[in-house]
């Protein structure tokens, strides 16, 4: 039976929703409600199904500690898999039967009086005492306005919604956008083609794919041996923490060591000097997201490959207007364009205490306690909120260091008898102050680049400018003082 009213009601099904649903089980806790909008669980692992996805952390660190998997097929998992992993991780964990397919968060409200969440979803309402937002930044698809776009009579699409039904073969194909997703799927789709015009913006540094297929015996070894698996999960999160020290001390006018990695693979793969000047970004490295791959450039040197930088003026019905006026025809647009991260839209939906949204109480930036409290929203969690983003290593760390402080704060709610729990405004303006203060020796802030990572302000409210043991140290415990507490006995509490 469907209950109206739940302790905890999370929001997503991803990683990180799935994962707080797992520990939350694995501590005793029950009383929970899992809202998901699509028909499975999976977050951005179920959605982004385009040709060539796959993740670009090492799969024995991207996936959760307490759940490791020997089936890995590859050093890096292609998106199938680390779908299949998810699935698996709700259907062992037993949290599937807590969980409401096809409900899609529509809005949440704070009810101060009664002490509880008021839910709006599209099959219904509910109540919850405590609200998690597993929404993830990259859940909500990016497409640029685009003067014309709406005139266009070919397929366009942006590659999270990938359409499979559209036959690319002998078509002509235009790209927009040459980030994380689009590197993976014009390589993919190149061969199929008629003709392919990839428009770039800015160019990203690239450095190697050092991937492999893991052996049926080390699969073997990993499922007897668990430990094992465990001991080279570690040494691969100790190595990459050390990628984070070029970031976080950024030295202008000397190029940081992935940097020079990115120009050695730069001139090895194109011989081609007027498209590697194309391809050589004007800033550090790191500064923008960096992307792995060894099929990229190789496949913008193929004859029925054109890369153009002159921009985008306009759509028309049949093609692109480029800024110095040529139009190329187009059958598909694919947009590889990102995603809504800064801006993140589930903040138009959730209401805080005195009826505050939380995109007004963001329009001056996005901030939190720890990137997980908001001042203003009691009983409010966001797993991976503002400045908790990576720009090294694997979020699934972050995720969990999370989970431990929410499950720290249920255990304080318990043990105090509180109603609820919300950052004091003091605390919260701390933290991000020190945030803040690290950021303009970072590569991200002054490596000469515009990013996803800076909001319309210029600030960096996307990632953590700092190695991730120190995020772990400072989330492994709930802090009461940096907390207003309000009592039960100070609320009406509702029927069950």
């Amino acid at each position: 039976m469907i209950r109206a009213h739940s302790r905890i009601a999370i929001v997503g099904s991803g990683f990180a929703g799935l994962g707080l649903a797992i520990q939350l089980k694995q501590s005793g806790i029950d009383d929970f409600t899992v809202f998901e909008r699509a028909d499975d669980v999976g977050g951005t692992w179920r959605d982004n199904t385009y040709p060539g996805a796959a993740c670009d952390v090492p799969s024995l660190l991207y996936s959760f500690s307490f759940a490791p998997n020997p089936r890995w097929s590859s050093s890096f998992s292609p998106q199938d898999e680390i779908h299949d992993y998810l699935r698996r991780c709700a259907d062992d964990y037993a949290v599937r039967p807590h969980i409401r397919f096809g409900h899609e968060l529509q809005a949440a409200q704070w009810d101060d009086a009664a002490g509880l969440w008021r839910l709006t979803t599209s099959q219904g309402e509910y109540t919850a005492q405590v609200l998690v937002g597993g929404f993830g930044g990259l859940s909500e698809p990016s497409i640029p306005d685009i003067e014309g776009l709406a005139s266009f009579q070919g397929t366009a699409f942006h590659s999270a919604r990938w359409n499979h039904g559209c036959d690319l073969r002998g078509r002509r194909v235009a790209v927009i956008g040459t980030g994380a997703s689009a590197i993976q799927f014009v390589p993919e789709i190149q061969s199929q083609v008629g003709h392919l015009d990839v428009y770039q913006r800015t160019p990203a540094w690239i450095v190697p794919r050092w991937d492999r297929k893991l052996t049926r015996i080390e699969q073997a070894v990993y499922r007897r041996f668990p430990a094992l698996q465990r001991l080279v999960r570690a040494a691969i999160y100790w190595g990459r923490e050390t990628y984070a020290i070029a970031f976080m001390h950024h030295r202008q006018g000397h190029p940081s060591i992935p940097e020079r990695l990115a120009r050695k693979h730069l001139r090895m793969q194109v011989p081609d000097l007027a498209l590697r000047e194309k391809l050589t970004p004007d800033y550090a490295a790191g500064c923008k997201r960096m992307l792995i791959s060894n099929d990229w450039y190789p496949a913008l040197a193929q004859p029925n490959v054109d890369l153009v930088t002159s921009g985008i003026r306009a759509v028309t019905e049949r093609g692109i207007v480029d800024r110095e006026g040529v139009e190329r025809p187009a059958d598909v647009i694919v947009f590889g364009t990102g995603f809504h991260v800064t801006d993140m839209p589930f903040a138009q939906r959730v209401t805080g205490r005195d009826g505050r949204l939380l995109a007004d109480v963001w329009a001056g930036g996005a901030q939190a306690l720890y990137g997980t409290t908001v001042a203003g929203f009691p009983n409010f969690f966001m797993l991976t909120g503002p400045n908790t983003g990576l720009g090294h290593t694997s979020m699934v760390f972050m995720m969990e260091s999370q989970f431990a402080y929410v499950l720290d704060a249920l255990r304080t709610i318990n043990r105090l008898g509180l109603a609820s729990v919300e950052p004091r405004v003091e605390a919260q303006e701390a933290f991000n102050a020190e945030v803040q203060a690290r950021m303009p020796g970072t590569v991200w802030n002054s490596g000469g680049c515009q990013s996803w990572y800076l909001d319309a302000q210029g600030r960096n409210t996307t990632l953590w400018p700092d190695f991730t043991w120190k995020f772990r140290l400072r989330t492994r415990r709930f802090a009461v003082g940096d907390y207003v507490l309000r009592r039960l006995d100070r609320v009406r509490q509702p029927a069950a």
